[in-house]
């Protein structure tokens, strides 16, 4: 799904008390009743008002009809949602537009963002269900039987836990984006100058870096984690410029190293290492890095290991905080925990079973009916819709990389080293 944002602008108060009525309704019914949103929404025009705006939010695609629904009401949609947390965030000036969408994962996408200074950060939305079963009656078999139950509700379970994460690694020192705000689905995070370990085609030292990333993976077994989904594509490199000045031939020199630093990012798999599946997640995170390396870089190590067993016995050791329980103090309980770490795995499972296809939109083929229902007039959707760059307000020329030169078209880059200036 495409993150939209023309009509942002144009919505008024009451459209917004309105969109947050259907939220709120929809902790206890998958449609909500009109009556009920009347009430939750509480307008001063009363019924005809709440009409007006559930027609403006239902032509935008905000929410949407159900089909063949036995009373009349609506339900959130994705795009409701994303509306919803922006408004959030930009009530906090936390984001004042919205620029490319720079990475798309299966469960994510990637937005460069800015505030009104100009300063870019990340947003990062939650989409679970993105990869879909191949039948709809498969999908809402597996939503029937989770408490709560909705990719909405799963997505904002993965943000809440992967800003949680990055907040308690990043005040223990570790190398990750400073979380900068959550809502609902979404996570707002500094923007880190760097590259994913993926596009980067040599390094002056493979050695190093990669004692540095199983450092990584020791340490936050230290304090009690496992990162779940360590790879290539979860690590980013940014390379960092000191100068050092020398005297040769009687003439001083300006000499430049640049130091390799990675980046962790991606948290909503992380486990503890007390999880019942501990191990293989471990063993998993080291084997992924040693393939990288061999594959990429033709380096092995000489040593083998890390094993689980010896990271087992440094949690908590030389006073390391405890960063699982850290988190589950933070308010992202066990249950929320167990359903997340349910539906990630239920839905590998269909991938890796060849059962799931990625189609974007095909989740969202009910919504897309529900807005040609609510709608004859298409001229709205029609002017743009090819648009890659959407605004909230103003968007800063500067703001964003098209996501062909970041996902697509972005050739791979060797990195560090010394360099004469």
């Amino acid at each position: 799904m495409f993150l939209d944002t023309r009509v942002l602008r144009h919505l008024t108060a009451e459209d917004w008390r309105v969109l947050t009525a259907v939220e709120m309704g929809s902790k206890n019914h998958e449609l909500v009743p009109t009556p009920l949103i009347e009430r939750i929404a509480r307008l001063k025009g009363g019924a005809s008002g709440v009409h007006k705006s559930i027609a403006t939010l239902a032509k935008s695609g905000l929410i949407g009809r159900m089909k063949e629904a036995k009373y009349d009401g609506y339900r959130l949609t994705y795009g409701g949602l994303d509306y919803l947390a922006l408004h959030t965030h930009s009530s906090k000036d936390v984001v004042y537009s919205v620029g490319s969408r720079v990475g798309v994962g299966k469960e994510s996408d990637i937005m460069i963002v800015a505030d009104k200074t100009g300063k870019q950060k990340i947003l990062k939305i939650h989409r679970l269900g993105r990869i879909s079963f191949r039948t709809v009656k498969s999908n809402r078999d597996y939503l029937r039987n989770r408490q709560g139950g909705s990719w909405m509700y799963l997505s904002r379970l993965a943000a809440m836990k992967e800003y949680a994460f990055m907040q308690a690694l990043q005040e223990e020192g570790f190398p990750v984006p400073e979380p900068i705000s959550q809502s609902r689905h979404t996570i707002v995070m500094s923007l880190v100058e760097s590259l994913p370990l993926r596009q980067v085609s040599s390094v002056p030292d493979p050695a190093s870096l990669y004692a540095e990333l199983i450092d990584l993976i020791l340490r936050l077994a230290k304090h009690g984690l496992i990162h779940g989904d360590f790879n290539e594509f979860n690590i980013l490199i940014k390379e960092e410029r000191t100068n050092k000045y020398t005297i040769e031939d009687g003439e001083e020199k300006e000499e430049e190293t640049v130091t390799l630093v990675p980046i962790i990012i991606d948290f909503p798999q992380m486990v503890s290492m007390d999880h019942v599946n501990a191990e293989m997640y471990f063993d998993r995170d080291v084997e992924c890095i040693k393939r990288f390396f061999k594959k990429r870089f033709h380096f092995v190590p000489t040593s083998p290991g890390p094993f689980f067993k010896d990271a087992k016995k440094t949690v908590g050791k030389d006073g390391a905080r405890r960063l699982d329980a850290a988190v589950e103090a933070s308010g992202f309980t066990k249950k929320m925990l167990k359903e997340l770490e349910k539906a990630i795995e239920e839905q590998q499972a269909k991938i890796d079973a060849g059962e799931a296809v990625a189609e974007d939109e095909e989740l969202e083929d009910d919504e897309e009916d529900d807005d040609q229902d609510n709608s004859d007039d298409e001229e709205d959707e029609e002017d743009g819709q090819e648009e890659e760059v959407q605004a909230v307000f103003e968007i800063p020329a500067s703001v964003g990389r098209p996501v062909e030169d970041a996902e697509k078209g972005m050739k791979k880059l060797s990195l560090g080293g010394k360099r004469r200036v």
